[in-house]
């Protein structure tokens, strides 16, 4: 079945294939940039939110004073501004109003990228019947995606009650037989840490042991196993502890593990999304984009902002960005030079984002260059979540080697120090957004 489609390889493939360059530099970009076309800026900005404009479900002060600024007195934003998140345990929608609400501006869920939204490209997938695992409203988050056929953990405890029994309390008190058949399930879902971990972990494993059919049992090892596509790799995040919180990265950390340990074999994920995966940033800059025309910019953005607070995820993923784009651009030069090129600021597919296939129009649009890319991305640490400044995790030697280091990115990942050095560290948002205004020359009030 699998062998019949043309299967995204994004996430470990995407950071295998670019070429890692010299890293961004803590200076001053350079002023023979041109910073307006017009009177019009040509950037964007797009923020992450946990650790960065709350801290669980408070704000932090210095957000809410900083996006008085970023809007005109008609609530009008004076940049594209896009939220990229790697939460996934709700919608679009009730993302953008909980934003609207702390931050007391106008949030649009057009400006809202949760750790899961890439995976509206994944068309191969939508027809599938898929295992989704997470909490909150999974199912309706997998509906709204545009996958067809989905099964819930829940469902499928329901379907085979004798699968769940490390918590004595939740063991079937009598015999049971199963109550239902299920289809067999064809691929597995993770878009976020789950409430019960050893359910959610037994269940997955069965799953994945049985070739999608828990009922039966392993007669012998299905390897490679159905396709695993895994949304936010985040190991910690912060909420109002005063420590970083497991997350999403740490129970795949577990699935990894426990799957290796039972059948000698590494557990392989058909897609890695989320920050720092190359795709996630891809699909923000079309956010961004999107968000210029609906504010009748008439010339594209060329220079990206992100401002986060987690090294590993934020920074890291925004600089691995900024790699990819000027290995398009190195590419670009290259075919123009040589005639190739038909139209200047067009990527070839497979210089954009890696080696992937795509099909469907908005596939083609996010992946496959039919627009000009940016000339850069820049990353910006703040210092009210993940980071802290007196913890002294950024080295002052970006080659300093991995053995003085302890890497919390994704096993998948290829670690390469200078891609965890921020192009500027800042206190605060407010200080970021005031940075950025001013390397652009352009006013913020």
């Amino acid at each position: 079945m699998a062998s019949s489609m043309n299967m995204f390889k994004v996430g470990w493939q995407v950071v295998k294939s670019i070429h890692f360059g010299e890293r961004i530099t803590r200076r001053c970009l350079s002023s023979t940039v041109s910073r307006h076309h017009n009177g019009q800026p040509l950037f964007g900005l797009l923020f992450d939110i946990d650790g960065v404009l709350v801290r669980g479900g408070t704000p932090i002060p210095a957000a809410k004073q900083c996006f008085q600024n970023l809007v005109d007195r008609n609530g009008k934003y004076r940049v594209p501004i896009v939220f990229v998140t790697n939460a996934g345990n709700c919608i679009r929608q009730t993302k953008a109003e909980q934003l609207s609400h702390l931050l007391e501006v106008e949030v649009s869920p057009d400006q809202v990228m949760l750790s899961h939204s890439p995976l509206r490209v994944f068309s191969q997938f939508h027809n599938m019947c898929v295992l989704v695992s997470g909490q909150g409203p999974v199912l309706e988050v997998a509906q709204n995606l545009g996958f067809q056929n989905v099964v819930t953990i829940d469902m499928l405890r329901e379907a085979y009650p004798l699968l769940d029994v490390v918590d004595h309390h939740r063991r079937p008190k009598d015999l049971v037989a199963q109550t239902k058949d299920l289809p067999p399930i064809e691929a597995v879902i993770l878009f976020g840490e789950p409430i019960r971990w050893e359910t959610n972990l037994q269940l997955i494993v069965d799953v994945l042991l049985t070739n999608g059919k828990p009922g039966n049992s392993v007669a012998s090892l299905n390897y490679p196993h159905i396709p695993v596509l895994a949304c936010n790799m985040d190991l910690m995040w912060m909420a109002e502890a005063k420590n970083p919180r497991f997350g999403h990265g740490m129970f795949l950390v577990c699935l990894e593990s426990i799957y290796k340990k039972i059948t000698g074999c590494e557990l392989k994920y058909e897609a890695l999304i989320g920050k720092p995966s190359v795709i996630t940033y891809n699909y923000a800059e079309l956010l961004v984009q999107q968000q210029a025309e609906s504010l009748g910019w008439a010339e594209p953005v060329e220079r990206l902002y992100a401002i986060g607070d987690n090294p590993m995820a934020d920074i890291y993923g925004a600089n691995l960005y900024n790699q990819s784009l000027q290995a398009s651009r190195q590419t670009q030069s290259q075919a123009q030079m040589k005639g190739g090129l038909g139209q200047a600021g067009r990527v070839p597919k497979q210089e954009a984002v890696g080696e992937i296939e795509v099909s469907e129009d908005l596939s083609v649009r996010l992946l496959c260059g039919d627009r000009s890319l940016p000339q850069a991305c820049h990353s910006i640490l703040v210092c009210t979540g993940v980071y802290k400044r007196e913890q002294q995790d950024l080295p002052p030697d970006p080659l300093q080697t991995v053995t003085e280091r302890i890497f919390h990115g994704h096993r998948d990942f290829r670690f390469d120090p200078s891609l965890m050095q921020p192009s500027f560290v800042v206190q605060d948002v407010r200080e970021a957004v005031e940075l950025v205004f001013q390397q652009e020359d352009c006013p913020l009030e």
